[in-house]
């Protein structure tokens, strides 16, 4: 594996990678192992987006619905022009979640040297995300954040990711850029998977 990850390291340079998946499909989880072994950084787009509704005293993801693109721009987009980021490759956590924002983020971490050089989707049921949701509950190892407590909260992410983010992976899907991963798996064993895929990819 670590000669792979060393192609994969040598191919993506300051580039990005970008990981999508249902709510609990475990993006952050991989993203953080896949930064540490490039020897990169995360950008989540959910820890930013509750990071600065904690800072401004919004609220607006309480309700399961993605934020407004105006909002989600002016939030995230910035993070790809810092210069403590700008030597380092990029694992990015479903930054660009409705359909319609991916060419600006696209274009976004192109200029800032950290052009996205591939999409990853880590695959999982609904079904196996409602068991994952309410495992959880019993566990409570998500802390108080609302949209992971609440059923109906959690079924209208589930809905958002359906008809806002589908879209976008169909968008990457056509420009040859998507690398399906199965989700339901060990957190090992998708990990190696996504390393396995990923060098596919690159040799393609």
């Amino acid at each position: 594996m670590d000669a792979k990850i060393s192609e994969i390291k040598k191919w993506l340079g300051t580039g990005s990678i970008n990981i999508f998946g249902y709510p609990m499909s475990g993006k952050d989880t991989q993203g953080v192992k896949l930064a540490e072994a490039l020897g990169g950084k995360l950008l989540s787009s959910g820890i930013i987006i509750r990071a600065n509704e904690i800072e401004k005293h919004k609220k607006l993801t309480d309700t399961g619905n993605l934020i407004p693109t105006n909002i989600f721009y002016e939030w995230v987009l910035p993070y790809f022009e810092r210069e403590d980021l700008k030597k380092y490759p990029l694992v990015l956590s479903s930054i660009g979640r409705w359909f319609g924002e991916e060419d600006t983020v696209l274009e976004t971490a192109e200029k800032a040297g950290h052009p996205i050089k591939a999409a990853v989707l880590l695959n999982i049921s609904e079904a196996d995300v409602l068991d994952r949701f309410h495992k959880l509950q019993i566990l409570n190892d998500r802390g108080e954040r609302q949209d992971d407590k609440d059923l109906g909260v959690f079924k209208t992410r589930l809905e958002e990711f359906r008809l806002k983010t589908m879209p976008v992976l169909e968008h990457y899907k056509m420009m040859g850029m998507l690398v399906n991963v199965n989700g339901d798996q060990s957190r090992e064993a998708v990990f190696s998977e996504m390393i396995d895929k990923l060098y596919e990819y690159l040799q393609n």
